[in-house]
């Protein structure tokens, strides 16, 4: 394969060897250097497909100091690669950084897709998928973790999380707390022998793992979107309004409850003035 000169973004198996696709297996066998996190986890992936290469450690805590390397390559004309441990890489790994200083000196950057632990636990779930939001690893602190999920609580999305073995069940019982029982699920050792999806509430998920203590693997969970609430029935729009008319007027009542409830405000001030009427 003629490879052009530039960065390329490679996607690699998230646990079964197989999933490489042969795109990413021509890049790699193609490239001058390959960039990973650990050299030693790349190395099983070549060695299975008998390629050699040039590997070179690029992690966050080199990065600093590699990633001049790594520009002054490409500025060279050389083809290199850059790989995760697993997964597509940028993904809540290294990366970004020597993307934008890449893109910012007008240096080619290209994506090989492929395997994904986010978008495979997504479709294994059960939950939505037409629109989600993934949120990476949460704070490791429980008062920033709340904080955080608080401010996501009303988002309308299936929201998506790696989390730690060890801080499963804390998170899964904040994800309650403040998400409340919503449905989802616990992905785990994706693609690999041992391979796990737990679907439930959240309510459930937390016992179970508060039982079954910190499980194996590599974990991602998925949440639900908030559920609806039920629209209100006629006696309770009538019991609301005659509350409020009382302490409000008729207009302010109308204009607040449907805030609250999206019901039509001409229709609320109509049932808001009768209740007034009926009530002298």
């Amino acid at each position: 394969m003629r490879l052009a000169p530039g960065l390329y973004l490679v996607a690699t198996p998230i646990g079964n060897l197989g999933d490489v696709g042969l795109r990413a297996l021509a890049v790699l066998g193609a490239a001058d250097r390959i960039c990973c996190e650990d050299t030693r986890v790349t190395g099983k992936l070549l060695a299975r497909y008998k390629i050699r290469a040039r590997l070179e450690p690029y992690y966050d805590h080199n990065a600093e100091t590699a990633r001049p390397v790594i520009l002054a390559a490409l500025r060279h004309g050389e083809r290199v690669a850059l790989v995760s441990d697993a997964g597509t890489p940028l993904i809540s790994d290294p990366g970004y950084k020597l993307v934008c200083a890449a893109l910012a000196e007008g240096l080619s950057v290209t994506a090989i897709p492929g395997p994904s632990a986010l978008l495979t636990a997504l479709l294994l779930s059960g939950q939505p998928p037409d629109r989600f939001f993934f949120a990476g690893f949460l704070p490791r602190q429980p008062i920033a973790r709340r904080r955080t999920l608080a401010g996501w609580a009303s988002l309308d999305a299936t929201l998506l999380f790696y989390e730690a073995p060890a801080r499963l069940a804390a998170t899964l019982a904040d994800m309650a707390e403040i998400l409340g029982s919503r449905s989802a699920a616990v992905a785990r050792e994706l693609t690999k022998l041992h391979e796990e999806v737990r679907r439930g509430r959240l309510t459930e998920l937390a016992a179970h793992y508060e039982l079954a203590g910190s499980p194996r693997g590599e974990i991602v969970i998925v949440v639900g979107p908030p559920v609806p609430a039920a629209p209100p029935t006629e006696d309770e729009i009538d019991r609301r309004l005659h509350d409020a008319v009382a302490a409000l007027g008729v207009r302010e009542a109308a204009r607040e409850l449907a805030v609250e409830s999206g019901l039509p405000r001409q229709m609320l001030y109509r049932r808001a003035l009768a209740i007034r009427n009926r009530a002298r």
